[in-house]
């Protein structure tokens, strides 16, 4: 079977035409099989937000990049890749490149399952690009027999919570974000950070906040108040969890999807209490998250009714 024939019955259910080139750039490490991939996706006008992620997260990372299908956009941005991709040793040692070459913007669910199915590790986390890893949870994790057994057993996917300044200047500078618990609880307490989309709770009010901030240093606690709309950021098993529909095409609803469709499939979640992310703020494109939210509500509740079925 050729590549590009494999590829298009992989990903059936995207939108076509559409070129797949995996490993555009193979990292030249060697990766551990029970190592955490970091998994995500990036659009040319998110490249120095990447940039900062590697060099914060030192295990690996598989990656899908979105290329506009003009010739000109294919052009250029090829060269800032490969100007990116030079820039540190940590891009050339860590990360896997996967391109996406189409017409068809925010496909991300599409993205997500690339960077995971050619991601080389057995556990990956789900992670968009615009959130910054402020504790070291991949050595906290691989240091842990009990979290490791968790992980292995394939019911079990850990939550990292996260976190955004309301005051959108301050959430813009990584290097000045919390990198401890206490300095973040700190924080919370005087106002000046929050959870996550305080403007819609449902995403991530289960991870249940009041409990982590009074958990026990080390402590690990199940999700005990799930609902379909949670979508935290997860680290899980590679193999066995179902993979995110694809019909999700743009703003609202699509990594809850898969979250959904992870939970139903008999996945537990877990908070990691010592750990958590921020999100580095930026400019959203406002109408189009209208537009898009308003289909996919649509589309999120029919998924739910199949979901449930299968």
């Amino acid at each position: 079977m050729s590549e590009d024939l494999f590829l298009s019955k992989a990903f059936a259910t995207s939108m076509s035409p559409s070129k797949i080139v995996p490993f555009f750039y193979r990292a030249t490490g060697t990766f551990e099989k029970e190592d955490i991939t970091i998994t995500t996706l990036v659009t040319s006008n998110r490249f120095q937000v990447f940039a900062r992620l590697v060099e914060r997260y030192p295990g690996p990372i598989s990656v899908t990049i979105h290329v506009k299908n003009t010739t000109n956009h294919v052009h250029e941005l090829l060269d800032s890749l490969h100007t990116l991709y030079l820039s540190s040793p940590k891009m050339a040692s860590n990360v896997d490149v996967h391109l996406v070459i189409d017409a068809f913007d925010r496909q991300f669910n599409t993205w997500r399952n690339i960077a995971r199915f050619f991601s080389r590790t057995d556990f990956v986390m789900m992670l968009d690009i615009d959130f910054s890893p402020c504790t070291d949870f991949r050595a906290a994790i691989r240091s842990s027999e009990a979290a490791m057994n968790k992980l292995r057993t394939g019911t079990a996917a850990f939550v990292i919570p996260a976190f955004e300044y309301p005051k959108y200047a301050d959430g813009t500078d990584e290097a000045r974000f919390p990198r401890s618990k206490d300095a973040l609880v700190s924080l919370v307490h005087a106002g000046k950070i929050g959870i996550f989309h305080t403007s819609w709770r449902p995403g991530h009010s289960s991870t249940d906040y009041e409990r982590y901030y009074a958990a026990a240093p080390g402590e690990i606690y199940k999700v005990t108040s799930y609902q379909s709309a949670y979508e935290p950021y997860v680290i899980f098993k590679k193999d066995g969890a179902p993979w995110c529909d694809e019909r999700f095409v743009g703003y609202g609803g699509n990594k809850a999807a898969c979250l959904f469709e992870m939970y139903l499939s008999g996945i537990s979640y877990y908070v990691l209490a010592d750990h958590f992310l921020i999100h580095q703020n930026h400019l959203y494109e406002e109408s189009a998250r209208r537009v898009e939210r308003k289909y996919n509500r649509k589309i999120y509740s029919d998924f739910k009714e199949e979901a449930c079925l299968r």
